[in-house]
């Protein structure tokens, strides 16, 4: 471990915005500025919702040379981001097509087919994953057989986006591990899977580690950067609750995680993976997480829903981001329970008008339909809550992990209503933050890297001491089993 203080940025993709966040990392020092937001607009193209790669490319670099004008020092730096979409380039490198948002309806039925054709007793011993429509896998075989055929490799989303500023091709192997196509016993691509169902084995990169140095910035973007050279490209965790998991302030191993933002992923760390019957049944997912660990986990609905409900009544002419606090205040005075909707519902996925679905969920469901905006906020935190519950106590039981507290990360950690129902549904003390939890997470993966720092547990141990944490007591009061066990 070094004493001096280290310098990196990182890249942090999310579903509606990335940040380029200049961190600053020693024995006793974690900080992290955000130097650059810019947003991340998906658009139709041929009637396929799709990422808009060029300008992801030039939020980077143009945040890359912000972090570099805040500090000469800059050492480093690492993309991470969701998990499952990528590009397809050709024998040439070129990008074939613009890489295809998981919200799309191409995968439509695919999945099943394939539950049906190989059985789930099957897919799930080899690759222990969820089982998602939107699955790397299920998109592969939406692509079709001619358009696989041109493909010489794959890149999910941080590595296609590493390549372009390094030319640098691989696999960053917490996120081939949502892949579908990952084997996670043998920690290698499930190549005999990917053939019999026609995805060439070729177009698998070979896969790397998280802190793995990925190459020096391409020549032709170290003057836009203002890089002398210095600056080398890491892979991260690159998937981003990889990165969350990674700076999650444990000082022990009996808690359990949640990383909320467009989505919650629920979940404990363990050294190996659950590939029971029942962890199956339970659409439970084993993803590697960093230093090998497993990151045991249950995909829950998150912050979608209201985050659409938001987006919905900005549309409708109010002014809803001004007001969010005042509406979390009028929500927390709505009565609680009274109208609730399954957090796993499909019907959800998808984006439209969510508070007529919320409403239809509650009235299908014969309960009281929540009216005003405050009420369905409610609703919304309530369901969220249950399901939060619900994933905790079965990952616990499934893995036989004891879960003592419980660590919700990530933006939905500022949404103290959140923390308090969360903590109320679980029964379980709830210690909210950091926040910032993927770009420390991916900081703190460089940081080791480059021997900063040390273990895994010192890494934690500094964010604990360094970041603002708060406590969550449940208090009691109401009942919350009857929901949780539904």
């Amino acid at each position: 471990m070094s004493d001096e203080t280290f310098s990196a940025a990182a890249v942090d993709l999310g579903a509606s915005s990335g940040r380029v966040v200049l961190g600053r990392i020693g024995p006793e020092r974690l900080e992290a500025d955000v130097v650059h937001r810019f947003a991340n607009k998906p658009y139709r193209d041929d009637e396929r919702l799709c990422w808009n790669l060029g300008e992801l490319f030039d939020g980077i670099v143009n945040g890359l040379a912000r972090a570099r004008a805040a500090d000469q020092g800059l050492e480093s730096v690492a993309v991470d981001s969701w998990a499952v979409d990528y590009g397809l380039l050709d024998a040439d490198g070129s990008l074939l097509g613009a890489p295809v948002h998981y919200r799309d309806s191409r995968t439509d039925g695919i999945m099943d087919t394939i539950r049906q054709r190989l059985g789930d007793e099957h897919l799930y011993a080899i690759t222990g994953l969820q089982f998602l429509p939107f699955n790397t896998l299920y998109q592969l075989l939406a692509e079709g057989p001619e358009r696989l055929e041109r493909a010489a490799t794959i890149l999910l989303m941080p590595d296609l986006l590493t390549h372009a500023l390094t030319g640098a091709v691989g696999a960053e192997r917490t996120n081939a591990s949502t892949t579908q196509l990952y084997d996670v016993s043998r920690g290698e691509w499930a190549a005999e899977l990917a053939t019999d169902l026609g995805i060439p084995r070729r177009i698998l990169p070979d896969i790397h580690d998280p802190g793995d140095p990925r190459g020096r910035l391409l020549p032709e973007l170290r003057e836009r950067v203002g890089d002398d050279g210095r600056i080398m490209v890491r892979a991260a965790g690159s998937h981003d609750t990889a990165s969350a998991v990674a700076a999650v302030p444990a000082l022990g191993e009996r808690f359990a995680y949640i990383s909320c933002g467009t989505w919650s992923l629920v979940g404990v760390e363990l050294d190996a993976p659950v590939l029971s019957l029942e962890s199956a049944a339970a659409n439970f997912t084993n993803e590697v997480g960093v230093d090998g660990t497993i990151r045991y986990l249950r995909n829950v609905i998150g912050l979608w829903p209201l985050q659409e409900c938001v987006r919905e009544w900005a549309v409708d002419g109010g002014s809803a981001s001004a007001e969010f606090a005042e509406l979390l205040e009028a929500a927390n005075r709505e009565p609680a329970l009274r109208s609730v909707f399954d957090p796993d519902s499909a019907e959800l996925l998808s984006p439209g008008d969510m508070p007529e679905r919320i409403r239809k969920l509650c009235a299908d469901a014969g309960l009281p339909v929540p009216e005003t905006r405050a009420a369905v906020v409610r609703c919304i935190l309530d369901s969220l809550a249950i399901g939060h519950a619900r994933a905790v106590r079965d990952a616990s039981r499934l893995s036989g992990r004891a879960v003592d507290v419980v660590h919700l990360v990530g933006g939905g950690s500022q949404n103290r209503l959140l923390a308090q129902l969360t903590a109320e549904a679980t029964g379980l003390p709830v210690l909210a933050g950091p926040t910032e939890a993927t770009a420390l997470g991916n900081l703190l993966v460089q940081a080791r890297a480059a021997g900063v720092l040390g273990s895994q547990a010192e890494a934690r141990a500094l964010v604990a001491a360094t970041q603002r944490i708060e406590r969550f007591e449940p208090a009691g009061g109401l009942d919350w089993s009857p929901w949780i066990a539904a």
